[in-house]
């Protein structure tokens, strides 16, 4: 089972498959490297694929300390993960938290992205439910901790973004369920204080994104509330920024629509790898 030491000294467990251009694929807060596995099938063919779990989920390590998790020790680990691989660049993909992890990474180490594709990134980040999404991030953290994960998401119940998955796909919907219960309720309250807590909001990175340099795909289904409005957001300010919308759509695409998510990406990144691909004329935007 391969490892890769980050720069803490937290190990990361990682899996690799096919040969070519390097290909990240980031996870979100409730899935891990299996929820990419219809990305793995596809892309393998032509890339090099590359999945992970984060830190706080098995086999991976599960640090106790509250310290060991922020949303930049994320983004840096992304990069330890691929100097451990001796990978100077790489196409990097996130659903959610990790979409947040791929733009932050597009930002910190814009020479290491080929370029970054952003899938449902956003939760949290509207001024007029923030205060609510942080107390309900500390309250679901509590009780990950405290009663596990399994009692803990039968508390919590089904988020709204996940029904159009459960009622197009419900195998896909238990299979997400299964990996979800596998994961360990301190790793998670981790990533949900350290984390989902602290990164700043999408809205707050206009500048940066302004200046974005790696090419950028956003993406998200039109049934997910909490993406819309980021992805409106990045796609308006960023120059470099591509938007796709997946109708009647939940939150993670990449499972709930894989043969849309793949072909879709796979247009993006073979603009990019001929290099085809362009930022925005300035001649179509409204004066």
């Amino acid at each position: 089972m391969p490892f890769a030491i980050t720069r803490d000294g937290t190990r990361l467990h990682y899996e690799t498959a096919g040969r070519g251009t390097p290909l990240v694929f980031v996870h979100e807060f409730s899935g891990d490297a299996r929820s990419w596995e219809p990305q793995l099938r596809f892309f393998a063919r032509r890339y090099r694929v590359i999945v992970f779990n984060a830190r706080g989920y098995p086999p991976s390590d599960v640090p106790k300390a509250r310290s060991k998790y922020a949303w930049r020790i994320a983004v840096d680990d992304v990069a330890d993960l691929l100097r451990h691989l001796r990978i100077r660049k790489a196409h990097v993909a996130g659903c959610s938290m990790g979409a947040y992890t791929a733009l932050q990474f597009g930002i910190r180490h814009p020479a290491m992205a080929l370029s970054v594709t952003s899938l449902a990134a956003g939760a949290g980040s509207d001024p007029a439910t923030r205060a609510a999404f942080l107390r309900s991030t500390e309250a679901h953290a509590r009780l990950f901790e405290t009663e596990g994960t399994a009692a803990a998401l039968q508390s919590r119940g089904i988020s709204p973004s996940r029904i159009p998955q459960s009622l197009k796909d419900p195998r896909g919907f238990a299979e997400f369920l299964r990996i979800h219960r596998s994961h360990s309720g301190t790793g998670l309250a981790g990533v949900l204080r350290g984390v989902q807590a602290k990164r700043p909001p999408v809205y707050a990175l206009e500048r940066a994104l302004k200046n974005y340099r790696p090419p950028l795909l956003v993406m998200c289904g039109d049934e997910d509330d909490s993406s819309i409005a980021p992805a409106l957001f990045i796609k308006k300010v960023c120059r470099n920024a591509r938007l796709w919308v997946c109708p009647a759509s939940g939150h993670t695409l990449n499972t709930e629509e894989p043969e849309q998510f793949n072909r879709v990406l796979l247009d993006f990144l073979t603009l990019v790898d001929s290099g085809r691909w362009t930022p925005r004329d300035p001649r179509s935007l409204r004066s």
